[in-house]
């Protein structure tokens, strides 16, 4: 059977890794509240209403693309096309191209940074992989446009136009903290700031400026305790800790390894 993602590619190591998910999520929940184009999640309302919920229903697609055969991972991609297509039609006006290209962008990029932050630097083909099947997953979403020109065509290419959108497309407005007071909200008051920890650990340092997140954060320094407890089979007990129970089966759900 042919797959969207071949097994045993690292983009399955990635994304079948609940824990490197997690942060995948935390560093794109800072960034797109940055984005220009904010203003969309709130169209709807689900984003700012339960953004737990709203990660996990975002979580499902992209593991479906990743781990399902070559055509239904397709078809899941259509759907997602659509689904946003839909949100067009009720709003009156279309999503912008460069706004598609940041959400995929902040995939490829949280990808890379998380999977090292919690276990190694991808090697550069590891790397033209990653960019590879995202790249896919852009042009079965038509990423591209009157605003937005043909996604590049290798990895060293895409981090060249990758600088380019965080330059043009963040910007802090009250969107941005409605998000944040949501997310504390949500999490309660110690472990919004061990996002906020996690966060200024993932993020390129325009986003952690415009954030206001800390400079030297404590979590960098205590990730090799991470991965010594989890090494010992202790990765449970720190999830249980650290995360909160509602949710804690639907994160362990997300391991597919």
């Amino acid at each position: 059977m042919t797959y969207f993602v071949k097994p045993g590619s690292v983009v399955r190591e990635i994304w079948g890794d609940a824990d490197v998910i997690l942060l995948v999520f935390a560093g794109s929940a800072a960034e797109f509240a940055l984005n220009r184009a904010v203003d969309w999640l709130f169209f709807t309302g689900k984003l700012p209403a339960d953004p737990i919920a709203r990660l996990f229903s975002t979580v499902r697609y992209a593991q479906d693309i990743v781990f399902l055969p070559d055509a239904a991972a397709r078809q899941a991609i259509a759907r997602m096309g659509a689904i946003h297509g839909t949100v067009e039609q009720k709003r009156g006006e279309r999503i912008p191209g460069w706004a598609y290209r940041d959400v995929l962008y902040m995939l490829i990029d949280y990808s890379e940074r998380a999977y090292e932050t919690l276990h190694r630097p991808l090697t550069n083909p590891e790397r033209d992989e990653l960019y590879a099947v995202f790249r896919n997953v852009g042009v079965g979403m038509n990423v591209s446009g009157v605003d937005s020109p043909n996604l590049p065509d290798s990895y060293a290419d895409w981090k060249t136009d990758r600088q380019q959108h965080l330059d043009r497309d963040l910007i802090r407005s009250e969107y941005t903290d409605k998000l944040f007071q949501r997310y504390r909200e949500q999490l309660g008051g110690w472990r919004y700031n061990l996002l906020r920890q996690a966060q200024a650990v993932l993020v390129p340092d325009v986003v952690r400026q415009r954030l206001d997140l800390p400079q030297k954060p404590l979590l960098a320094r205590t990730m090799g305790l991470y991965k010594f407890l989890s090494a010992f089979g202790l990765r449970s007990v720190v999830q249980r800790i650290l995360l909160p129970t509602e949710y804690l089966a639907q994160i362990r759900g997300l391991d597919r390894r």
